[in-house]
């Protein structure tokens, strides 16, 4: 990712010197784009540190105890944790650092980690829709909405955002339901090798919750989340505070990408856009839009999607329809989603074989019915 993220500066860079993309569009681009990507830093930085704490750990255990000896109710309490994280804080955070622990949990309790694990990426993606901080996309379209506010834009997502999360989850339980119908025995909850450091954690975050939705430029409370659990693990463990805690691979990746799509912009790329994704507003338009979006997704990957058709989207609920296409609808290729592939390396890391075939077909069921029924209950929101 950053040696692809270097090429795009560099072309990005070439783009500005040939006096394609004017260096007064590079700058109102900076201006917009600087706060999500210090959010980006600040909120991976957050997560890493409770990760390290073991609080998602020490939740997904509980969560066994919780689930009484049932399968499908430890799933279901999976896919709440996947819902909250992805909702709270991003679609990475569920992918890279909840995988794992529902991978381990799975083994724990001695039931197949498959529909855990794919739980956990689906609902990366696909319950990405409620909050502005829930996905990088939202973040910037939030700005291209104007003064809409986190609960303004929440108001405006709750019911696609709804729909996205309970089709695929229906369609995860009807294919596994005979793996997710069974009975498995409770073991004891690991202690936590630091108790201050996971209760610290713990407050950090779930203060963190109100604090994303109050209006408050969300890269201030989370530098200052960052900067909190930064100094309490300074002091009791200082070996875990590295330069590698900060995702620059991101960082970089995300900035060549949105140069290069303003250059695609300035060399007409808006034109042939606007005609593929249409310009109306009835539930065929919005469809049609959505649809676009989720192809495009699927074909090269949900940011550049988005930031390819921001500009011929239009008014908020057909941003919002966007939204439904490039964050629920890349359930089908590998590449759609980072999340996508961030998942599965850590699946790779722990041995977890899973089939592209088998990814992909299933895939094939979900995106359209996610996306259709979703962007649906966004025209029935907004009539």
């Amino acid at each position: 990712m950053a040696i692809l993220g270097g090429i795009l500066l560099v072309i990005g860079a070439v783009m500005v010197a040939l006096g394609i993309l004017p260096l007064s569009d590079v700058g109102d681009l900076a201006n917009r784009v600087w706060p999500i990507l210090l959010f980006v830093v600040a909120i991976t930085v957050v997560t890493e540190l409770a990760a390290e704490a073991q609080l998602f750990r020490v939740v997904a255990q509980q969560a066994a105890r919780w689930g009484r000896g049932r399968t499908w109710v430890l799933w279901l309490l999976v896919l709440a944790l996947a819902v909250l994280s992805t909702i709270f804080l991003s679609l990475d955070t569920t992918a890279v650092l909840l995988t794992p622990v529902v991978v381990l949990l799975a083994r724990h309790v001695g039931v197949s980690p498959l529909p855990f694990a794919l739980t956990t990426v689906w609902l990366a993606n696909t319950a990405s829709l409620l909050l502005p901080v829930s996905n990088l996309t939202n973040l910037l379209a939030m700005h291209a909405m104007g003064p809409l506010g986190p609960l303004g834009f929440a108001s405006l997502m709750i019911v696609p955002a709804t729909i996205a999360i309970v089709v695929p989850a229906l369609i995860l339980f009807l294919f596994y339901r005979r793996s997710l119908l069974t009975r498995y025995e409770a073991e004891d909850v690991d202690q936590p090798t630091d108790r201050v450091l996971l209760i610290a954690s713990a407050v950090v975050v779930v203060a963190l919750f109100p604090l994303l939705v109050s209006g408050i430029a969300v890269w201030i409370p989370t530098m200052g989340a960052a900067i909190v659990l930064g100094v309490f693990f300074l002091v009791r463990r200082r070996d875990v505070i590295h330069f590698g805690l900060v995702p620059w691979q991101l960082v970089v990746f995300a900035s060549g990408l949105f140069l290069v799509v303003e250059a695609a912009h300035s060399l007409g790329l808006g034109a042939v856009l606007a005609a593929v994704s249409g310009s109306g507003h009835d539930p065929l338009s919005r469809l049609r839009l959505a649809g676009t979006g989720a192809l495009g997704a699927n074909a090269v990957d949900n940011l550049p999607a988005y930031l390819a058709l921001e500009p011929v989207a239009g008014d908020p609920v057909r941003l919002a329809a966007l939204l439904v296409g490039v964050n629920a609808g890349p359930l089908i290729t590998p590449w759609a989603s980072l999340a996508t592939l961030l998942w599965h390396q850590r699946l790779t890391a722990l041995d977890v074989e899973i089939s592209w075939r088998k990814y992909m077909l299933l895939g094939l069921v979900a995106a359209p019915l996610t996306v259709g029924f979703a962007t649906l209950g966004l025209g029935l929101a907004n009539l």
